[in-house]
């Protein structure tokens, strides 16, 4: 059985290079892989004042439409608000969606954010607001060196669901940072970051002890639960 192409989108202030570790091991094992640098984020000078989510979005289903066949989505973090907006495009063309340490909201990330950009967190910030095990000074240095502004329109967007079938797409979220447990337990207590996961039909989660960047922090072990998935879409 031929695997399924992979789709790797990170999240916020992050471009393809976050997952350059997970691709070569993915690649090694030989899946047909491609990491996403999701518009406005190519540069720290690049125009972001007219991005919006439909710009992250289209851009992640040309990627899934480019590859032929349905595809494995992995999205990382905020990227989930765009990636679960794709799969309403493009249900068909996609054969499972992997949230990473991450779940599709209600709506907009944050409806108030009102500037044009949210700059990247200092490593004090990053280690005061989200888990961090496993992650070293280079880890920090190169987030610090290579992470951009995120463009603010896809932060207070609200994504178009029209199409029903998205709540069939298979769907497995990876706990990282926090604990399956922990998830379900926020989507109980009804968090609007995650509300959409359980509109979800077909969801299963999988614990990966670790940071919020588990590409970064296990990225074998992540490539291989990723690759596992591909294996049997």
């Amino acid at each position: 059985m031929t695997s399924a192409p992979i789709v790797l989108v990170p999240g916020w202030w992050l471009g393809a290079w976050a997952w350059d570790e997970v691709v070569d091991a993915l690649r090694a094992d030989g899946h047909d892989v491609t990491a996403l640098t999701l518009p406005g984020l190519e540069a720290g000078d690049a125009d972001r004042s007219s991005i919006t989510l439909d710009d992250h979005v289209r851009s992640i289903v040309d990627a899934v439409r480019d590859a032929g066949r349905p595809v494995v989505l992995a999205v990382h973090s905020g990227a989930a608000v765009a990636g679960y907006a794709a799969t309403d495009r493009v249900p068909a063309s996609i054969a499972h969606v992997v949230y990473v340490d991450t779940g599709p909201p209600i709506g907009a990330a944050d409806p108030d954010f009102v500037d044009a950009e949210k700059p990247p967190p200092s490593r004090a910030e990053l280690e005061a607001d989200e888990p961090v095990d496993g992650l070293t000074d280079e880890h920090f240095e190169r987030f610090g060196r290579l992470a951009v502004p995120e463009p603010g329109g896809p932060i207070r967007d609200v994504p178009a669901l029209t199409d029903d079938a998205r709540r069939d797409v298979p769907s497995t979220v990876i706990a990282t940072g926090y604990t399956s447990a922990q998830y379900q337990e926020a989507l109980q207590e009804g968090q609007a970051r995650l509300g959409a996961l359980g509109d979800l039909r077909n969801l299963r989660w999988i614990d990966l002890p670790t940071s919020h960047w588990p590409m970064w922090s296990r990225p074998a072990e992540l490539a291989r639960i990723i690759g596992d998935v591909a294996n049997g879409s």
